[in-house]
């Protein structure tokens, strides 16, 4: 990269730091992550030709998903990584190449910032934002690793209650490829709650999206990594407000801590991959 972008670079990223840290033990076996966590945006794309009420929807992030996120790490003790930085500006839950990376159009509603996009700001983009914030999870994953507890991979979603006129029935989502150490017993878990029965009509397993997409936070850094791992996706509706974000995380936390307790869960194993086709490997690596 040539000297006056390097400048350019390091001057965007003093004013806009793409990455919020929370910092936890790295033997504590589970590392929470929020890809849509905020509808942040740097002061010099202003708010992309939408109105304010639009940088407010879920087309710009996942609604409490922070908030969530946050208590939960708290809760487990655990190192969090959560972006800054809104979906529309770049979407950090997809591949560095994925068509989608950049969205032109979302959820019907045009975004003029993002129109006109060439090649070249969308790598600018993904070096300045997206590149730091998958980085900063690998940094923590790969030193978790090498302390000899190799950590679960917790993701924080959040999904609105209708999609294109339909109703979504489900409170929540456990989405997941192959690994189903942690989904497993999650959902196994979810499905014992009584305000959540039935469970078949509440809880949702690969829904309300497919868990094996090649290329987003998940395949990138548990999967490639032999990860246990797991996104979780709430309702919108229900985590809106700070109390209702809480009250779901102290419920994750009391769900997940006995899975996380599990050895099987910090075992390093390849099961391959829906997503890419990629096969597992026989062999299992601790650490």
């Amino acid at each position: 990269m040539h000297a006056p972008a390097q400048t350019e670079i390091a001057k965007a990223e003093d004013a806009f730091a793409p990455v919020e840290r929370i910092d936890g033990p790295l033997d504590v076996g589970v590392i929470v992550i929020c890809d849509h966590a905020s509808n942040g945006l740097p002061v010099e794309y202003g708010d992309l030709g939408l109105a304010r009420q639009s940088l407010r929807r879920h087309i710009a992030y996942d609604i409490g998903a922070a908030w969530l996120t946050r208590r939960l790490a708290f809760l487990l003790g655990a190192p969090a990584v959560l972006s800054t930085f809104s979906r529309l500006l770049i979407d950090p839950n997809r591949g560095a190449d994925d068509p989608t990376l950049v969205m032109r159009l979302s959820d019907g509603a045009i975004v003029p910032g993002n129109a006109h996009i060439d090649a070249g700001e969308i790598a600018r983009r993904r070096e300045l934002y997206w590149a730091p914030y998958r980085n900063a999870i690998a940094e923590v994953v790969d030193a978790m690793c090498a302390s000899g507890r190799a950590p679960a991979v917790v993701s924080i979603h959040s999904f609105t209650p209708y999609w294109r006129g339909a109703e979504r029935p489900w409170k929540i989502g456990v989405l997941w490829d192959i690994d189903s150490r942690l989904p497993a017993p999650l959902l196994q878990a979810l499905a014992l709650e009584d305000d959540l029965a039935p469970a078949h009509e509440t809880v949702g397993d690969n829904e309300p999206y497919d868990g094996a997409l090649e290329g987003d936070t998940i395949d990138d850094i548990a999967t490639a990594r032999g990860l246990a791992n797991a996104l979780i996706e709430v309702r919108q509706d229900l985590i809106a407000t700070e109390p209702g974000a809480l009250a779901w995380a102290e419920r994750l936390a009391r769900l997940l801590k006995p899975i996380l307790a599990r050895p099987e869960t910090h075992v390093r194993t390849n099961s391959g991959s829906r997503a890419s086709g990629k096969p597992p490997r026989p062999t299992e690596q601790r650490g």
